[in-house]
């Protein structure tokens, strides 16, 4: 059985640009299979979106969540999205 497909938005602030955040978040969508994309945003925040398997979008946005030794999530706001059919890969977008 194929685990249903979910696709979030998600907006995190904190100390999220210039320590490495969105490769941070692309690690995370390789390691647990996710498809979608991360972008810094004028106003200091990363905007994003994770597609896959609902347990692999979990422990991603959980390891987003507690950051490493330079990045610190103060918030993350989710909204669920449509998945796309034809997002297979993750990238960061300028």
């Amino acid at each position: 059985m194929m685990e249903e497909i979910v696709r979030y938005s998600a907006c995190a602030a904190g100390r999220v640009q210039g320590v490495g955040f969105r490769m941070f978040v692309r690690q995370q969508a390789l390691a647990h299979e996710i498809a979608g994309w991360v972008k810094n945003m004028t106003d200091g925040t990363v905007t994003m979106e994770l597609q896959g398997a609902q347990r692999d979008i979990d422990a991603a946005f959980a390891a987003i969540r507690a950051g490493n030794m330079f990045v610190r999530v103060e918030r993350l706001d989710i909204e669920s999205r449509d998945p796309l059919a034809d997002d297979r890969d993750f990238s960061i977008r300028y």
